[in-house]
C-alpha cells in the first residue's frame, strides 16, 4: 500500500509541476505589438569632421527613415534592437554606429523615448582626432 501511495504521489507531483511550468511558459511567451518611430537624427556637434553625411537607422533589423514607424511584435520578456549609423562622406569616409536593446518591460505605458549617440572621429588630415556627434531619437509605444 505504501509503495502504491509513493508512486501515486510522485505522478501527482509531476503532473502538477507540468501544469504550473506549462502555464508559466505560456505567460512568458505572450507577445505584444509595439510601434517604434524614428523621430530624427540630429548633428549635435561637429568639430571639423565634415559637411556631407549619410545616416541610417534600423528597428529590429528593418531599415527606417526619419519620421516613419514600424510595428514590432515582441515577447513580454523580450527586447527591441535599435541601430544608428552615421558616415562622413569624403575620399576616405569616417563612420561609426551604435546599437541598443530596449527591454519592452522598461517601456512606459505612455511610451518611451530612446536616444542613441553616434560619435564619428576624423581619421586623417589636419583635423585628425576631431569628432562629430549625432543623436538618433526613437519613440517606442505599446499598441
Amino acid at each position: 500500500m505504501n509503495r502504491v501511495w509513493t508512486k501515486a504521489s510522485a505522478i501527482l507531483l509531476v503532473v502538477i509541476s507540468l501544469m504550473f511550468n506549462g502555464t508559466y511558459a505560456l505567460a512568458a511567451s505572450a507577445t505584444s505589438t509595439y510601434i517604434v518611430t524614428f523621430q530624427q537624427a540630429t548633428l549635435v556637434s561637429n568639430d571639423h569632421v565634415g559637411n556631407e553625411w549619410a545616416i541610417a537607422a534600423q528597428v529590429a533589423g528593418q531599415s527606417i527613415s526619419e519620421g516613419n514607424s514600424v510595428k514590432v511584435k515582441v515577447k513580454s520578456n523580450g527586447s527591441i534592437k535599435l541601430y544608428a549609423y552615421a558616415e562622413e562622406q569624403d575620399k576616405i569616409p569616417d563612420e561609426n554606429e551604435a546599437t541598443k536593446n530596449v527591454k519592452v518591460s522598461s517601456v512606459s505605458t505612455k511610451g518611451s523615448t530612446v536616444k542613441l549617440k553616434v560619435t564619428v572621429t576624423e581619421n586623417r588630415g589636419r583635423y585628425s582626432g576631431h569628432q562629430a556627434v549625432w543623436e538618433f531619437t526613437y519613440k517606442i509605444k505599446k499598441q
